[in-house]
């Protein structure tokens, strides 16, 4: 039993370590955009759906001895694939859609060690219960759960502050070593086992047989309607998983902690759904589940600005950010919905016999949740609607599923009925009009993998104050006047006062043409400072953005400079080119409030400086609701011998200029001139952070 537990245990704390480990190494190759981690779960879902059909199919047409051979090869052959660490040449040239790449990377990297670790929960479970007539294998897979979570919450506590990605990956490889020697001890064991069971007592060979024991009697067939249910309802979990992810990174932050919350909670509710009895129960769940519908439904589209002081008689007055109120509402609302999901599903469970056909149609939902969120609606949808989408048919779902529940004949009489239908459609009525609510009054909404976007006017062309703004979840990517005498003008974080403006400002005064380098397009605001003589080049990695920069907007079109835009990350375009020798260099690269991390690294900043002039500047744009990144920047300015100031600007409506922080970063040779120190300050932060790497960062470390 102890062989059999530590051999799952381990299993699924590599299986879960690993999801972190490789999508925060490949993040920076593809932008670092969020989509980047819905993508890595899709292929892990679908790699666990491979593993179970393997566990599925071994269990089911082959002899015990010959699960022993088969298993015991493939896992001698995953070792060979050691040490775990992707090969550079799947770095992307361009921006076309990176999701296939994404995949084609993660099966070469770590496709078939992770298809090994997903096979050992339902083989080893089915082995177990093969071995121990009468035992119930569930509290195994509720063992897995607890290992699964205890990675993710680890990582972001234990392993990302203190290793860098390479050592987090080799710590990986040297467990998964160590993970095949258990797991072929096991192995082994059970082959060895089912060879002692087969012999007679003279001798003679018994029918082993390849199907689970029927312990007392035999077991009933599942029906096509329980494999049904068994496919839908983790499904719809997955899907409101990947969903609410999504929400909370397009509209909070994408931070890798509001990825493994989620996941941690959706696998919380696996360990309390399956261990033992199970916490279960139908009431008060399906109350609170009509809350949380509701409640999610309601919130989706509003933004919660306003903190919340909490008074309690022990602890005294607590103050809870807005994103912290966002975050705990989502997090809670998922947690009842995927209890309400598990724990119907965990009330299906079949005799042992068919455990391995409960789990393929367990991880075959899962993997068409992902299938939906991750793959099919960036292609299909052109705004989040999955999330929305998603509340409704939980709803419907939930319903439908305890209609066909014998013991609830009480639920499918006629008051019952009329209550279920009327709220179900009250939910999907409503979901409906969020929907309306979202497209109403865009003038464009487009989506792909990076993300949705939306422009939008705020009046009519005649009207001197009217603009039109781009913006990507609640964002603003820049605006521009709709009034023609005005829609040259710099608006939003990019006027005369803001960092960029005084950099751009103070070389134009030098009399010559000056190069200008900006990374992240947005509308193209920076393009309004181009003279006759001046190139401007642009580093966008959304062709979406290009597009709605050349179509919705005049600031390229009105560019007085010569203008290229280079497709693709900004990072490895640069590290492909010559020396570009410009004069400022501006780093606007952010999608809602997510931190490019690779753009704001040593080495980054290294290559920043070999493509500006001896005397250039960099502009980095830190305005941020959750980050500060003051330290981070310090820590590079002081690591690689630059000076940093700060330009600290408010708003300004009469000119439809936001707030910004910038900092300006120039060669300690050079410095900045007297113009340049007047408009700023001193950069000075209370905190020290680990410098920056390729190899390291923490974004923990600068939560405001």
């Amino acid at each position: 039993m102890i062989l059999y537990a530590l051999t799952i245990l381990v299993s699924a704390f590599l299986l879960f370590q690993v999801q972190p480990v490789i999508a925060k190494i490949i993040l920076p190759w593809f932008g670092g955009s969020a989509a980047v981690w819905t993508t890595c779960m899709l292929f892990f879902q679908i790699v666990l759906l491979l593993g179970y059909a393997y566990s599925h199919a071994i269990i089911r047409y082959l002899k015990p001895r010959a699960q022993m051979l088969v298993h015991a090869a493939l896992l001698a052959a995953s070792a060979v694939l050691l040490p775990m660490y992707p090969n550079t040449s799947w770095k992307p040239v361009g921006s076309p859609d990176p999701t296939m790449r994404i995949l084609g990377l993660l099966a070469v990297t770590v496709g078939l060690p992770y298809f090994m670790l997903s096979t050992t929960g339902p083989l080893i479970q089915a082995w177990y219960a093969r071995q121990f007539h009468g035992s119930v294998p569930y509290r195994l897979y509720a063992l897995s759960n607890a290992g699964s979570m205890f990675a993710l919450l680890s990582y972001p506590v234990l392993f990302e502050p203190n290793f860098g990605t390479h050592l987090q990956a080799n710590l990986w490889s040297v467990g998964y070593g160590a993970f095949v020697l258990l797991c072929g001890v096991t192995t082994l064991g059970a082959g060895q086992w089912a060879g002692d069971q087969k012999a007679g007592p003279g001798g003679e060979k018994t029918d082993a047989g390849c199907q689970m024991p029927d312990a007392g009697g035999g077991a009933p067939a599942p029906s096509l309607k329980q494999y049904l249910i068994w496919l839908l309802l983790p499904a719809m979990a997955s899907v409101l998983l990947l969903a609410i992810t999504n929400h909370l990174s397009e509209n909070v932050a994408a931070i890798p902690f509001l990825w493994v919350l989620p996941l941690s909670i959706y696998l919380l509710t696996f360990i309390l759904c399956f261990e033992g009895s199970g916490w279960y129960r139908r009431n008060p769940y399906l109350q609170l589940l009509v809350v949380a519908l509701g409640s999610m439904a309601y919130t989706m589209n509003e933004t919660l600005d306003k903190n919340m002081d909490v008074s309690l008689p022990a602890l005294g007055t607590i103050h809870i950010p807005a994103v912290a109120i966002t975050t705990i509402l989502f997090s809670m609302g998922l947690y009842t919905c995927c209890m309400v999901c598990h724990g119907e599903l965990a009330r299906l469970k079949p005799h042992p016999r068919y455990l391995t056909h409960f789990y393929l149609m367990m991880s075959a939902g899962g993997a068409l949740g992902g299938l939906l969120v991750g793959f099919v609606a960036p292609h299909v949808f052109n705004a989040l609607y999955e999330m929305p989408l998603g509340l409704a048919a939980c709803g419907i779902l939930v319903v439908w599923v305890l209609r066909q529940d014998r013991e609830m004949a009480w639920f499918r009489r006629l008051p019952m009925t009329l209550v279920s239908a009327v709220l179900a459609l009250a939910l999907t009525v409503f979901v409906g009009m969020q929907i309306r609510d979202m497209v109403k009054g865009a003038r464009v909404l487009v989506r792909n993998f990076y993300g949705g976007l939306r422009v939008r006017d705020s009046g009519t062309p005649d009207e001197m104050e009217s603009t039109r703004a781009l913006t990507h979840g609640t964002i603003n990517h820049g605006e521009e006047y709709l009034n023609p005498a005005r829609r040259d003008l710099p608006t939003t974080y990019y006027g005369p006062n803001t960092g960029v403006g005084v950099a751009i400002r103070a070389k134009q005064k030098t009399g010559r043409a000056i190069r200008v380098g900006v990374i992240g397009l947005g509308t193209g605001t920076v393009a309004s400072y181009g003279r006759l003589g001046d190139y401007y080049r642009y580093y966008e990695i959304n062709p979406l953005v290009l597009g709605l920069a050349h179509t919705e907007f005049f600031f390229l079109r009105d560019c007085k400079a010569k203008l290229e835009v280079a497709m693709g990350d900004a990072r490895l375009s640069l590290e492909r080119e010559a020396p570009e020798n410009f004069d400022v260099l501006a780093v606007d690269a952010f999608s809602s409030d997510s931190i490019p991390v690779h753009l704001l690294t040593k080495e980054a900043m290294l290559l920043y400086f070999r493509h500006l002039r001896e005397d250039g500047i960099l502009a980095v744009h830190i305005s941020n609701r959750y980050l500060d990144l003051q330290p981070v920047l310090l820590g590079e300015t002081n690591a690689t011998g630059k000076t940093a100031r700060v330009v600290d600007t408010e708003d300004d409506d009469t000119q439809d200029v936001f707030g910004a922080t910038w900092v300006l970063i120039a060669s300690s040779a050079t410095g900045f001139t007297p113009e340049e120190i007047a408009e700023s300050s001193p950069i000075k932060t209370p905190r020290s952070v680990r410098l920056w790497t390729d190899d390291y960062s923490n974004l923990f470390q600068i939560l405001k």
